[in-house]
């Protein structure tokens, strides 16, 4: 019942009656308010109660959770921090009859998580009216009724409870009846009836309750004057229990009463019904109105009703009737599996938080009693979280270990409860959790370094090579941008040799490639994310470039056509095989590009000179003869084998003679063929030491003839060629570099060497220098030629030079910065990138260049010193 037909005035009067006084006990909260208050009143204030922050209350997420499904009947106003009614609050629905009306709510607060328990008490309203079950009691009374005779009247029943429940009855006054209120409420006989006088009564009897403003009902009482009935049915129990276990199938018997009439006949007959039972009762019991048996018409469900209490009525024959109370207790049976609430819930979670974070709060319940509402409750597959028991019925989801992303980006926990009961029911709630993420990887390049293969004379823009680096993580943090690091090439910023994408990481040249400059270096990319900060790594990629031929062969010895004018000269004696001169030439490229073959492609006499094809050294075919002509003129052309071969071509003169009388001839050969200004210095040089250069020559042929049967040559004094010319990278089936290592070379000068052009020479197989071994000089070997100069004293410090030594000659050691200060052109050329010298020499060449520095006649002495250590 509600407010309706209740004047303003009344509920003002009950509203004010009911003082809210909140109270705490045990830390929990306890108010007492009036039922029937309107929706949004005020039942009390949480906030100054708990002194707690507004807005602590709005951060903390406060909120009222009820039980199980039982509708809320009070929230929270975040703003003023007030317990106000969420509905219309019936006392008399939510707690019947029972003196005292407590509903428990529980205030919840997270982080972290608070509980607080909130005891409701619904103060009772007088709402309700006392009520009769029947608006016209009828009764049957003999006439023969003695004065006193009581005869019991249904009571009236009121919903309220206490002082607004029923308090007293009144009659109206009669003649015949008063009214007797003990423990129920009976009509006395206060005279005798006369059904002759008077048949039948109408009494109004009017119930009153004690609420304020008071409240009372009425029923009409029809008393019909009958013959005597003296006795009326007595029942066997005054009060009947029975037990029922909730949810019996309809037709169940509950309970049988039974009531006994000492009359006979029809005032002896009794018949049973239920005296006033509630509009929610009647429909759930049924009694047999012959037998007094009690059945159940429909499930009960202890949840909702725990007992019964009935009024059952026995009625004889002529109305005399009679009234016991039968209390029918409900048994509670696990018919209720747990509810998994989830409250709370942090979604997405970062990956990098820490274990023991609280993710979420779950609430558990059971609408059971007793064992049957205990809840285990457990996470059911092997994920980082488990339940930790919180407060009362409530848990924490917790993580127990580092989350990642990148491995499990998403989890579908499972939670499960299960009661005590039996046999136990249970239930289970999927809690999906995403893992959000954060920079924490950096990009991974997928090989630990690069190659790139590149040939020489390339396009600028060309495509070196493409890195790849993955990032696992997600969106920026995973997106890879590529660039490179800076550093140098050659000295200068590596940006001017390459450039990379910074979207695919496709390396580009950015200019052209010589291999003659550099055949590799390196670059350091770094592939970086667009996390916050950014992560990144570096990888280094290695540039390889490949030789093409572009460079033709250059001719070392002999000099080029128009330099100056070198002879050969070629003894008469010579025998066939016999070494007459060598060719001499280099080729900037490598491999292939640079494996030369030497060919004559024009000579004097076809028959009398060949050239090897892989050495260049210059042999007779066969002895020289008397016929021979003595100007011998040799077209050597010099190929390499690269794809299309390149070629060079030169001149040498060869002078077949074995006296030093028949030297001015030069003189003519000299005007013929190069019309050299030195001629005419090397002709009056001969002339004038022709006598001690002839002596000298044949002991040398003879010293010479003795051990190795091989003619002594004279080659131009300018001529030898030094280790700086050596290509680096010239590789053949023996091994060697482009000028072979079958002969090496001593050199001899006359007195006036240091303006003669020619010189004797001996040549060494490769039996003279084994490898291993050592070729031995004493210093007065050198000291000879250098009687003028300052150095010979320095160059002597020389002691030998092994074959292991001569191994390394192709070692880079001088760059072209080191040229530009030597400026010597037997070891700075032009067409090379640097000297190259054995480390085993630095020392000795440092010498060279400082003793040249002080005296340019240094040349001769210079050329012959590399001319015997490096020639290979």
């Amino acid at each position: 019942m509600g407010h309706k037909g209740v004047p303003a005035l009344r509920l003002i009067l009950c509203f004010v009656s009911f003082i809210v006084t909140p109270h705490i006990v045990h830390g929990d909260l306890s108010y007492s308010f009036p039922e029937e208050m309107k929706p949004q009143s005020v039942i009390g204030n949480i906030a100054k109660d708990l002194s707690l922050d507004l807005r602590t209350l709005s951060s903390r997420k406060a909120r009222v959770d009820s039980e199980g499904t039982r509708k809320r009947c009070c929230d929270i106003n975040l703003s003023t921090g007030d317990l106000i009614t969420s509905e219309r609050i019936d006392r008399e629905s939510l707690c019947g009859k029972k003196p005292s009306c407590v509903l428990k709510v529980d205030l919840v607060l997270e982080n972290p998580l608070e509980l607080h328990r909130v005891s409701l008490h619904v103060q009772d309203v007088n709402d309700n009216s006392p009520k009769f079950k029947k608006d016209l009691i009828e009764m049957e009374i003999r006439e023969s009724a003695d004065k006193g005779n009581r005869f019991s009247i249904e009571q009236a029943r009121d919903a309220d409870i206490g002082q607004n429940a029923v308090q007293r009855y009144n009659l109206e006054k009669n003649e015949y009846f008063i009214l007797a209120v003990d423990n129920k409420a009976e009509l006395v006989l206060e005279n005798t009836l006369d059904r002759e006088k008077q048949k039948e009564l109408n009494l109004l009897l009017t119930a009153r309750d004690g609420g304020s403003p008071q409240r009372s009902g009425t029923v009409v009482i029809h008393v019909t004057v009958l013959d005597a009935n003296d006795n009326a049915p007595v029942f066997s129990q005054a009060v009947y229990k029975a037990s029922l276990p909730e949810n019996s199938p309809p037709d169940t018997i509950v309970i049988n009463v039974s009531a006994t009439d000492a009359d006979e006949g029809v005032n002896g007959d009794v018949t049973y019904d239920f005296g006033h039972v509630s509009d929610d009762d009647i429909h759930v019991f049924s009694i047999d109105p012959k037998t007094g048996e009690i059945r159940t018409t429909d499930l009960i469900d202890f949840e909702e009703k725990s007992s019964f209490e009935i009024i059952v009525e026995a009625k004889d024959g002529l109305g005399l009737t009679s009234y016991a109370k039968v209390l029918i207790d409900i048994t509670d049976i696990n018919d209720n599996a747990p509810v998994i609430y989830l409250k709370s819930l942090t979604n997405p979670m970062p990956e990098n938080v820490p274990p023991g974070t609280e993710v979420g709060i779950i609430n558990v319940q059971d609408r059971d009693s007793e064992n049957n509402r205990q809840v285990r409750c457990f996470i059911q597959q092997n994920v980082p979280f488990k339940l930790v028991p919180s407060i009362k019925n409530y848990y924490s989801l917790v993580s127990t270990g580092q989350l990642d992303r990148e491995v499990v980006s998403d989890y579908n926990i499972t939670i499960s409860a299960t009661d005590e009961g039996s046999p136990p029911l249970s239930s289970s709630k999927s809690v999906q959790l995403s893992v959000a993420d954060i920079n924490d990887n950096p990009p991974v390049f997928e090989e630990q370094s690069y190659s790139a293969y590149l040939s020489e004379n390339n396009k600028p823009g060309s495509t070196l090579c493409s890195v790849s680096a993955r990032d696992p993580d997600w969106r920026q943090n995973g997106t890879v941008i590529y660039s490179l690091l800076s550093g140098e090439v050659n000295g200068a910023p590596v940006s001017l040799y390459v450039s990379v994408n910074g979207d695919t990481g496709v390396i580009h040249a950015v200019r052209s490639f010589d291999y003659e400059q550099f055949r590799s270096f390196k670059v350091q990319v770094m592939a970086r994310d667009n996390g916050s900060p950014p992560l990144s790594s570096n990888v280094t990629v290695s540039v390889f470039i490949s030789d093409v031929n572009d460079n033709s062969p250059q001719i070392l010895y002999p000099a080029p056509e128009g330099n100056s004018f070198m002879t050969e000269l070629v003894p008469k004696a010579a025998h066939g095989g016999s070494l007459v001169s060598k060719v001499i030439a280099v080729d900037s490229d490598s491999g292939q590009n640079a494996w030369l073959s030497y060919h004559i492609v024009k000579s004097t006499d076809p028959g009398l000179f060949s050239i090897g094809v892989h050495s260049g050294e210059i042999r007779t075919q066969r002895d020289i003869s008397e016929s021979d002509s003595m100007k011998q003129n040799l077209i050597v052309s010099v190929k390499d084998n690269g794809q299309p071969s390149l070629s060079a071509t030169c001149s040498m003169y060869l002078l077949i003679s074995d006296n030093l009388a028949e030297v001015p001839e030069l003189k003519e050969m000299s005007n013929y063929e190069s019309n050299s200004k030195l001629t005419s210095y090397l002709i009056i040089a001969l002339v004038s030491v022709s006598t001690f250069f002839l002596t000298f020559v044949i002991i040398i042929l003879g010293v010479r003839f003795c051990h190795r049967r091989k003619p002594r040559l004279l080659f131009d004094g300018a001529v030898a060629i030094p280790s700086a010319y050596l290509p680096p990278n010239y590789t053949d089936v023996d091994g060697t570099g482009t000028l072979r290592s079958t002969y090496n070379y001593d050199a001899y000068l006359t007195t006036g060497s240091r303006t003669s052009d020619f010189k004797f020479v001996t040549s060494y197989n490769d039996n003279t220098l084994p490898a291993e071994q050592t070729l031995r000089k004493s210093p007065s070997d050198f000291v000879d030629p250098f009687e003028d100069f300052e150095a010979a004293e320095e160059v002597g410090n020389i002691q030998s030079v092994s074959r292991r030594e001569l191994e390394f000659l192709s070692e880079p050691l001088f760059y072209p910065s080191d040229c530009a200060k030597c400026r010597h052109p037997l070891f700075c050329s032009p067409t090379l990138p640097s000297g190259y010298l054995n480390t085993s020499l630095r020392e000795e060449y440092l010498l060279c260049l400082r003793i040249f520095q002080r005296q340019s006649r240094f040349t001769q002495a210079l050329t012959n010193l590399h001319f015997n250590y490096v020639q290979y």
